[in-house]
C-alpha cells in the first residue's frame, strides 16, 4: 500500500470528514469556519486538491472520504518511525518510554499487541 502524508491541515479536515461522512460541502465548511476559522474558499479550494490527491470525493455539494483513519494514522506513525529512528521500532520505544512508567493496563496490552505480531518462528 502507498504511503500516506497529509500536512496538517489536510489531516483537520480528514478528520472532520471521517466524524461526519458522508457530509455537505456547506456543512463542512461552517464546521471548519468554527472549529479552525478557515473561510468557505479555503475548505472549497482543500477538497478540490484533496480530491486530486484521491483523498476523497466531493461531488453534488457531498463530501466523502477514500481512505481511513487507521490507514492515514499506521502510514503517519510509519513515516514517524523511518524519519526519527532509522526504522527502528526498539528505538522508538525506548525514546517513548524514557524517564516515563506504564500503567500496568498499559504494559500488559503492549505485551499482548507484540505476541500477536510475532513472526512464527
Amino acid at each position: 500500500m502507498e504511503r500516506l502524508k497529509l500536512c496538517e491541515s489536510e489531516y483537520r479536515l480528514m478528520d472532520v470528514i471521517w466524524d461526519e461522512t458522508p457530509v455537505s460541502s456547506a456543512r463542512l465548511a461552517e464546521i471548519c469556519e468554527k472549529k479552525f476559522g478557515w473561510k468557505k474558499p479555503t475548505v472549497y479550494t482543500m477538497l478540490k486538491r484533496m480530491g486530486a490527491k484521491g483523498y476523497l470525493v466531493y461531488e453534488q455539494r457531498m463530501v466523502r472520504s477514500l481512505i481511513d483513519r487507521e490507514q492515514v494514522n499506521k502510514s503517519e506513525g510509519e513515516l514517524l518511525l523511518d524519519k526519527a529512528f532509522e526504522g527502528s521500532l526498539p528505538n522508538f520505544i525506548a525514546a517513548f518510554l524514557k524517564n516515563r512508567k506504564l500503567p500496568k493496563e498499559d504494559a500488559q496490552r503492549i505485551r499482548e499487541m507484540i505476541d500477536e505480531a510475532m513472526e512464527d518462528e
